[in-house]
């Protein structure tokens, strides 16, 4: 079962980077999450899907789950793996940046169809993004959105981003979790 202490020191141990770095947003930081150390691990991707099923607990259990690929492949994996495990039903999709140019030209791959009900999952948020972006492409082919997921919220707009727009955000973490305050701005 979901062991949120485990996750949290695998988080610590291996993906907590600190030093000065660009963030995908394109905002400087003086800490890193390379959550890829712990995606991409037996044990870590193991715990992020349990946590994440966790989460959906008491939301209507969606057909899918998927995000911006790569940063969400191992954890939409991870995630319809575990429900299986769980005796659930779920499919996964994966959200292209930019169409493969050859066969269906399509951002939306994966056993989904317009109509479906889906949640978004991301490794960090920082500004939302990326994961805007993903829900943008997915309503685009027709699934309905129902929130977003992320192992760590950075606590740096994009749950206020999410908000706006009309989704929640849940994550496992914040970035108070690790003793860390966001930026004051």
């Amino acid at each position: 079962m979901y062991d949120s202490n485990e996750l949290k020191q695998l988080l610590l141990d291996r993906a907590l980077k600190f030093g000065d770095f660009i963030l995908a947003s394109g905002k400087k930081a003086k800490y890193y999450c390379d959550s890829k150390q712990i995606t991409l691990s037996s044990k870590g991707v193991r715990l992020v899907g349990e946590g994440m099923l966790q989460l959906m607990e008491g939301e209507d259990f969606p057909a899918a789950v998927g995000g911006m690929s790569i940063g969400a492949d191992p954890i939409v994996a991870s995630i319809i793996t575990m429900a299986d495990v769980q005796g659930k039903e779920l499919q996964g999709f994966l959200v292209r940046k930019e169409a493969k140019g050859h066969g269906t030209n399509k951002f939306i791959e994966g056993p989904v169809k317009p109509g479906d009900s889906v949640i978004i999952v991301e490794d960090v948020v920082t500004t939302g993004g990326s994961s805007l972006k993903a829900i943008e492409r997915a309503e685009e082919f027709g699934l309905k959105v129902k929130m977003v997921l992320a192992i760590l919220d950075r606590m740096e707009g994009g749950r206020e981003a999410f908000a706006k727009a009309g989704y929640e955000l849940k994550s496992l973490f914040t970035i108070r979790d690790f003793g860390i305050e966001p930026p004051q701005e």
